[in-house]
């Protein structure tokens, strides 16, 4: 059941979302214009790690969809995507030799508030006799507030609360605490993520955060 554990801990990192399309639009939560730069600090159950997004003057083509390209301090490129007021990040996930993709669809900045969306993915790995499903579910909880993070008050803010859940794991048994904070411009200005797994006689807690620190929008 580690792997299962493993796709908890890699979900965790809900961290650096910026996104994509062509300009930095006023109204949208995202500002992709190149040389834009985020400096973001995670702590990781203690273990502070800094590091800088950037916003490159490139896009991508990926699946048939644009994707503009973000480099980060830690040496990964990221990919992210705005359609409309649909707000995607293009993820890798892998566990042991498997790998997946999902585009995953993290905002809609016009959903009012308490309206949700969802996604599902599956695993097929070795060792388990069926593919483990776990669904991403965001709701929108609070819309047009105000946000302090870093002494910095940002308005405009959308909370978004995020849950995982499996068919094949008892709810007891995989509880999930996920809340993120997009103001416009700026995108992601602070994320918290909490799981707990208890199953099959595997016990795992996984407790992150990541605050938006500053910032340079061009």
């Amino acid at each position: 059941m580690n792997r299962i554990l493993a796709l908890c801990v890699i979900l965790s990192v809900f961290a650096s979302c910026k996104k994509s399309s062509s300009g930095a639009a006023p109204d949208k939560y995202m500002t992709v214009s190149a040389g834009s730069s985020w400096n973001y600090q995670q702590n990781n159950a203690g273990v502070i790690t800094n590091y800088t997004l950037t916003s490159t003057n490139r896009d991508s083509d990926i699946l048939g969809k644009t994707y503009h390209v973000f480099t980060n301090s830690t040496g990964s490129n990221q990919y992210y995507n705005v359609t409309g007021n649909d707000y995607f990040q293009f993820d890798s996930i892998k566990l042991a030799t498997v790998s997946q993709s999902i585009d995953r669809l993290y905002l809609i900045d016009d959903a009012v508030v308490n309206s949700n969306w969802g996604q599902t993915i599956s695993f097929s790995l070795t060792g388990l006799p069926v593919p483990i499903p776990l669904t991403i579910t965001n709701t929108v909880s609070e819309k047009g507030i105000s946000h302090t993070v870093n002494s910095i008050v940002y308005t405009s803010v959308i909370h978004i609360k995020t849950t995982l859940t499996s068919s094949l794991i008892p709810a007891a048994s995989l509880t999930t605490n996920i809340d993120s904070y997009y103001a416009k411009n700026y995108g992601l200005i602070e994320n918290t993520t909490v799981i707990g797994l208890n199953y099959s006689g595997f016990v795992q807690n996984v407790n992150t955060s990541i605050k938006l620190m500053s910032s340079a929008l061009l």
